[in-house]
């Protein structure tokens, strides 16, 4: 696969469950993307694999017609792919 194991967060305007659906089934046809997560509240899409970052946002862009904002990328090498004492990714934000 292309690219190191990396996490990324982007913020997507997911404003309905539709929205939701789609996201969620154009992540899951992405071969290199493992796990995701879609948090509606706060528009934001989490996703860990092995891809290239900006690719994963472009595709993401072009098949849901709209923006999207890349917050956050951690990269982990082959040596630390389970976390050891890094920060968690996702932050709770009241």
């Amino acid at each position: 696969m292309a690219g190191k194991y990396c996490c990324m967060v982007m913020r997507l305007n997911v404003d309905c469950n539709g929205c939701v659906r789609k996201v969620r089934r154009i992540l899951l046809n992405m071969k290199a993307i493992e796990t995701h997560l879609i948090e509606k509240q706060q528009c934001r899409v989490s996703v860990c694999g092995r891809f290239i970052p900006a690719d994963v946002a472009i595709k993401l862009r072009k098949k849901m017609n709209r923006r999207v904002e890349i917050l956050e990328i951690q990269e982990f090498d082959e040596t630390t792919t389970e976390q050891t004492d890094q920060r968690p990714m996702i932050t709770a934000a009241y």
